[in-house]
């Protein structure tokens, strides 16, 4: 890309979006087409296809998607496998109509085994079950970063993906339920401190093994990775370090100042046991992480604090 080049980013709003957004501009790319779910639902295809003959962006980052935690993926399996697949199945083909030069997917962890061998490589894709809570979602991802694929394959196209580990950061969702779960505790902590709780309970038994990346680092390997790299297997993104969910409540609730007790609701769902990433191939390509997990969750705590009404728009 050049500082002139002509690239939409899908899903400017979102946590991902916006921060691959701040990114470009960063680094001085001011030709930025953007455009909310209002002005453009990527979900109905005649509409994309009209904004991609339109516009004719040169690059595209494709960041919008339909997410949510545990509770979201489960209770919504159809909706989840629906919207995200149609949408990114639309952004990809229009943009390969109109001549997109690159694009760059941008999928999820999930979309390896459950029981994959610790950390991930990205050659052990489709060679376990997927973990049920999220299965409709790692479908559809899975799905995207084919598609692309097979466009490489059949006709040329330069178009990668990206597969991020657990993010956080700035304009996260906080929703109690339907967040993910650094959020909802910086939340739960946050709450419990305001309203001085002797004792929180979080979901699960603190026993499963997570890979936090903040979501500005994200950002930069983004845009490295459309600067500097071409394939047909995805790329991990992420920090290569690991804590357990205990472990991780402690220091949110360290960081947020909340000296009451944790405790745990085992009848809760656990998730994926554990889920590190092998991430030897974007430090090979030149790439590493910035920020330390304690430096993200005091930016993103805040990022809370100075957002309430995004933080509350429940």
């Amino acid at each position: 890309m050049n500082r002139e080049s002509k690239i939409y980013v899908a899903g400017h709003r979102g946590m991902v979006g916006s921060a691959i957004v701040r990114e470009l501009q960063r680094q001085g790319y001011g030709n930025l087409v953007l455009r909310t779910h209002n002005e453009l639902d990527l979900t109905r295809q005649e509409a994309v296809e009209k904004f991609f003959a339109e516009e004719k962006p040169e690059y595209v980052f494709l960041a919008a998607a339909k997410v949510g935690g545990i509770v979201a993926n489960q209770s919504a399996l159809a909706d989840f496998m629906y919207d995200n697949m149609v949408l990114e199945m639309n952004v990809i083909h229009a943009a390969w109509k109109n001549g997109c030069k690159k694009l760059e997917f941008l999928g999820s962890s999930c979309i390896y085994p459950r029981m994959a061998p610790q950390p991930m490589t990205e050659s052990c894709l489709l060679t376990g079950e997927l973990e049920k809570t999220n299965e409709a979602y790692a479908l559809a991802k899975i799905s995207g970063l084919k598609y692309c694929e097979y466009l490489n394959r059949q006709y040329g196209t330069d178009y990668i993906s990206v597969m991020p580990t657990n993010l956080y950061g700035t304009n996260d969702n906080y929703h109690p339920e339907h967040s993910h779960v650094l959020p909802a505790l910086i939340r739960r902590f946050h709450e419990a401190k305001v309203n001085g709780l002797k004792e929180v309970t979080c979901w699960g038994d603190g026993s499963p093994l997570r890979e936090f990346l903040y979501v500005d680092d994200l950002a930069n390997l983004c845009v490295f990775l459309m600067n500097n790299y071409s394939g047909n297997e995805t790329v991990n993104a992420g920090t290569g370090k690991e804590l357990t969910i205990k472990a991780l409540a402690e220091l949110v609730a360290k960081v947020v100042g909340y000296a009451g007790e944790i405790k745990w609701d085992a009848t809760r769902p656990n998730g994926t046991p554990r889920k590190l990433l092998d991430v030897s191939k974007a430090t090979k390509l030149g790439w590493t992480y910035k920020t330390e997990l304690e430096d993200g969750i005091r930016l993103s705590y805040e990022d809370f604090l100075a957002s309430p009404m995004r933080a509350y728009r429940f």
